[in-house]
């Protein structure tokens, strides 16, 4: 059995509390985790610096859960500004109010805790968490979420031998308030460090490039055995090719939803994008092997230093790694052959995903779209004498009061319901205009990226189909190229700089929920928006209201109640018992839990 210690540093186990055994749960089972999130000092590039960790570990804990678990995360915030976690692909169903973003979510402030309560409903596959405040994620507070399917739900490949994570990443030795210092200033984040692999810096495989003395991780394997890898792409701008060397990648899933299966001997992984792979350990071990994260759609010669290593060591490997690493495709200046394996991604329509119906039973390619938007990217613009990033013109402020609490108590002019279809003729501005958008709708949304920069783009609530994506500039003739059949279901997709990229969603999910580009500096910079979907015959069966434990701020600050600062002394334990209480029971008064 292969000694696989990586896992050892993830995995946290869930609370139990014998307190709490006479309790009967519900037919869904509750999974009760404790995030500590707070600073340690790491020095993954050989440069001691400031990192968030998640109960002291840097990167956090892995979340696992199963298809339907209901999650109740105890969130004590150890910083010194204040702190939201978020969920990303996790859908939230009916329930944005968890969501952790500002425009769902007061910030929990610094000393003080707070409570995440929500359900994996009806989904399964690859994610991540991270923090999603002022370019917290910069610094850490990332761990990978594994949500397993029910073991009534076949998975659509024999069992693997077990699981490996890899979080990638581009990194700073500088750290979140300093990146901010930046782009408040209106400079550029410039050419990361370094490129993490799970929290640590690569292997010394130039005495030029790689200082002496940097921990690098080594991920243990045995002879013939298969592996689902899991690759998240946690950093903060730059898109990886990811590569294990002399072994193929066999694509199965992406963000909650299985693929086609495809070979593939790198694969590019975009900021805050995730996939996993099958990997069989086939070779003979005459050495360790590289595994690699680099940077494209840069200048790759330029960027050598922003390259992860870490080592594959067979259990009956004759020597260290040597020699040069295995090389990421040629194509950079031929656009068009860098687009083809995106393209070539399909989903496994006959599969079963999170339920026995299989994948490709929705056909969403015969439903008639109800609204289009075009969404159009630029290179940042000054406005009001700041740098700001737009979308459709618009560089959006934060929330003071998050959306659907303003919306609760009637708070006047905390948003506009206005945001343009389509990009205007007028200077750019900054506001805090939403997407109003229709319950049941079907909507087409074009992301058109005539900035500089590849990007990454997330939607929150939703998965969507990727059903094109070509250079230039888009044109409703484009829809004769859609991919009406197979396209992939996601919740993260890539759009190249002078390119579109269409995505077709379907609003069955109420709430308010965020759509930004995953790139932190453009995000920080203003480049999102969120949608609102309200069922205009609610009746508190399609959405969730705010939970016992909401927290209030903005034109609601009155209503807040003040929080004892936590205890780090012998009453921690006591103080640990009476929250879980507490989670216990608002947990119950949600429906959560049954006696």
């Amino acid at each position: 059995m292969a000694s696989l210690r990586f896992l050892s540093l993830f995995l946290v186990l869930p609370i139990h509390i014998a307190l709490f055994s006479s309790l009967c749960f519900a037919e869904d089972d509750t999974i009760f985790y404790d995030f500590k999130v707070s600073y340690i000092t790491a020095s993954p590039l050989g440069v001691p610096q400031q990192v968030i960790a998640i109960n002291g570990k840097f990167p956090g804990a892995v979340l696992n859960a199963t298809t339907n678990n209901n999650i109740v995360i105890n969130v004590q915030n150890d910083l010194d500004e204040s702190l939201l976690m978020t969920w990303p692909g996790i859908q939230m169903r009916r329930n944005s109010w968890q969501d952790g973003v500002q425009g769902t979510n007061c910030p929990i402030p610094s000393q003080w805790n707070w409570t995440y309560q929500f359900q994996v409903k009806d989904q399964i596959g690859s994610f991540f968490y991270f923090p999603s405040l002022n370019l917290q994620r910069v610094s850490g507070g990332f761990g990978p979420v594994i949500i397993n399917n029910r073991k009534v739900i076949p998975i659509p490949f024999d069992q693997p031998e077990g699981d490996i994570i890899f979080l990638i990443g581009d990194w700073y030795t500088r750290n979140h308030t300093a990146l901010r210092t930046a782009l408040d200033s209106g400079k550029d984040l410039d050419m990361p460090d370094g490129v993490l692999i799970n929290g640590k810096g690569p292997y010394r495989y130039n005495t030029t490039l790689v200082p002496d003395g940097i921990e690098y991780e080594t991920i243990n394997v045995d002879p013939g055995k298969t592996y689902r890898v899991r690759v998240h792409n946690v950093g903060t701008s730059t898109s990886l090719n990811f590569r294990i060397q002399n072994h193929n990648l066999l694509l199965v899933e992406t963000e909650g939803h299985y693929t086609s299966q495809q070979n593939y001997t790198s694969f590019e992984i975009h900021v805050g994008q995730s996939y996993s792979f099958l990997v069989t350990m086939d070779q003979n071990a005459s050495s360790d092997y590289y595994i690699v994260a680099s940077a494209r759609f840069v200048n790759e010669s330029f960027w050598q230093r922003v390259t992860g290593v870490a080592i594959l060591h067979y259990s009956n490997s004759k020597g260290a790694a040597s020699g040069p690493l295995p090389e990421a495709p040629s194509d950079i200046y031929n656009q068009w052959a860098a687009m083809t394996q995106p393209r070539s991604i399909r989903q496994n329509t006959s599969a079963s995903g999170a339920r026995p119906n299989p994948q490709g039973s929705f056909h969403y390619g015969s439903i008639n779209i109800t609204d289009t938007y075009v969404l159009r990217s630029l290179p940042p613009v000054t406005i009001d004498g700041k740098v700001r990033s737009t979308l459709n013109g618009i560089s959006f402020v934060k929330p003071e009061t998050p959306i659907r609490l303003a919306d609760k108590y009637n708070v006047k002019g905390a948003y506009k319901l206005d945001f343009p279809n389509k990009p205007l003729t007028r200077p750019p501005r900054t506001d805090r205009s939403l997407i109003n958008a229709t319950y049941k709708g079907f909507i087409e949304i074009i992301l058109q990226n005539n900035d500089t920069k590849m990007q990454s783009f997330h939607m929150d609530g939703y998965s969507f189909f990727v059903v094109g994506m070509d250079f230039g500039i888009w044109t409703e003739s484009n829809r004769n190229s859609y991919n009406k059949w197979d396209a992939i279901s996601k919740c993260t997709t890539e759009v190249y700089p002078g390119a579109w990229t269409a995505i077709l969603v379907s609003l069955d999910n109420v709430g308010v929920w965020n759509l930004r580009v995953e790139n932190l500096d453009r995000w920080y910079l203003g480049q999102e928006t969120y949608m609102k979907i309200v069922n205009p015959e609610e009746n508190g069966d399609t959405e969730m209201g705010p939970p016992d434990n909401v927290l209030y701020c903005g034109a609601l600050q009155s209503k807040q109640k003040a929080q004892k600062r936590h205890h780090s002394s012998a009453t921690s334990l006591v103080t640990g018992i009476w929250n879980l209480v507490l989670t216990l029971v608002m947990a119950v008064s949600a429906g959560i839990l049954l006696c």
